[in-house]
Formats: C-alpha cells, sequence, structure tokens
C-alpha cells in the first residue's frame, strides 16, 4: 500500500512535468542551486550574567545613598564576576565558533565562498 503511494505521486510529478495534458509545467522561480552566501542575520544573545551580583551592589548603594565608598566589597565582587563572564565566554566562542553548535553567518559565507557551487545544470 506504500508503494501504491509512491507510484502515485510519481505519476502526478510526471504529468505535471509532461506536455502532452495541457497542464502546466512545473517551473521553479528561481535556480535550483544553492547561493554561494548566508543572510548575515545577528545571533541571539545567550543569557545574563552577575545578575545576583548586580542586585546586591544596587542594593547597597540604595542602603547606603548611593556612596561608592561604603560598597567597595560589592563594587569588586561584581567587577570580578564581569571578568570572568568576559573570559569565558571568549573562551567559548574560540571553541564553538557560534552558538550551538552553528557556524556564524560570516564563517559560513567565507567558506561558501572558498568552495562555491557549480551553477550549471546536470
Amino acid at each position: 500500500m506504500a508503494s501504491n503511494v509512491g507510484i502515485e505521486f510519481l505519476e502526478k510529478v510526471s504529468r505535471l512535468l509532461s506536455r502532452q495534458n495541457k497542464k502546466p509545467v512545473l517551473k521553479p522561480n528561481r535556480p535550483l542551486v544553492l547561493k554561494d552566501a548566508v543572510a548575515n542575520r545577528k545571533l541571539q544573545k545567550g543569557e545574563a550574567s552577575c545578575i545576583t551580583e548586580m542586585s546586591v551592589l544596587m542594593a547597597c548603594w540604595k542602603q547606603n545613598n548611593f556612596v561608592d565608598g561604603l560598597c567597595t566589597n560589592e563594587i569588586n565582587t561584581f567587577y570580578s564576576c564581569v571578568k570572568k563572564a568576559q573570559t569565558a565566554a571568549k573562551n567559548n566562542s574560540a571553541e564553538n565558533m557560534g552558538e550551538e553548535g552553528r557556524l556564524h553567518p560570516q564563517h559560513a559565507t567565507t567558506l561558501l565562498r572558498r568552495h562555491p557551487n557549480i551553477r550549471t545544470e546536470i
């Protein structure tokens, strides 16, 4: 039964492709080859880091009327967290070259331009 569905589909495609039945021929509106470039879209940002340290710092400022001298411990912990997050982001971007195992669009475009597609029909 499953093979009948496949045969029926192939017959329908062949009918649509033939000019004998005076039906329109399937014509693609774009060439059936891949482009040598990828749309340059921005990747989605990841999660925010150091939120708890920032909220502790802001709470300290609010309690002490926004005097930096009284919140030096919280400021130092916040800046150390930011430095750790930046180094982790640099290491992560160097390893993965993108997010979730995907290439950045610029890297994909450079690779596609190095190895272009054959534009002639077979």
